[in-house]
């Protein structure tokens, strides 16, 4: 079945943000290759991955046993022009199921796609990754469960963003958002 961009995209976001790593090989080829640019300590992956099924473990298996409570939302939507590569800054929130704490963190995808609409290749860049005490769980929770998902602007996050001591990174982060000049 061939996809389009969005669909692949959303359907990441759902098997990362849900814990179903099943629904991964419907987003991604079997040989796809996932490379994570990490800019931060306040939360570590592995540099690479290979195959569906690596990349399935890396950011839904392992990914899901620390972590809830996740909201993953893009900050701009593929267009029909965008299917072979689409670049896209993005937002994530959730909780460590250890201890409560809640990261809010954003930073950029850069998707390459195949004829059949398949992931072949995701690099995830981490810009900015915060950590908040559990007591802010329930007001970044509340913020992050209104957004348009997983598709919305900068404008949106902005509005009903908590003002806890940290946000401000985040905040100046999805100020300068820009559209991404898409490849061709």
């Amino acid at each position: 079945m061939m996809r389009s961009p969005a669909d692949a995209v959303e359907t990441y976001i759902l098997a990362k943000d849900g814990n179903r790593p099943f629904l991964m090989q419907r987003a991604f080829d079997a040989n796809a290759e996932l490379e994570m640019v990490v800019k931060t300590d306040a939360i570590s992956f592995p540099s690479t991955a290979r195959g569906v099924k690596a990349i399935a473990d890396v950011l839904v298996h392992r990914f899901g046993i620390d972590y809830e409570n996740v909201y993953t939302v893009c900050l701009s939507r593929p267009s029909d022009a965008d299917r072979r590569n689409f670049s896209c800054l993005w937002l994530v929130g959730m909780s460590a199921k250890s201890d409560g704490k809640v990261r809010v963190g954003a930073g950029r995808y850069d998707w390459t796609f195949g004829s059949d609409g398949l992931v072949e290749k995701l690099v995830i860049t981490i810009d900015v990754m915060n950590m908040f005490p559990a007591a802010e769980l329930v007001a970044t929770m509340n913020w992050l469960s209104r957004l348009p998902y997983p598709w919305c602007t900068p404008g949106d996050v902005l509005d009903g963003m908590p003002k806890a001591e940290g946000f401000a990174a985040i905040e100046a982060y999805v100020k300068q958002a820009k559209a991404i000049p898409q490849a061709q």
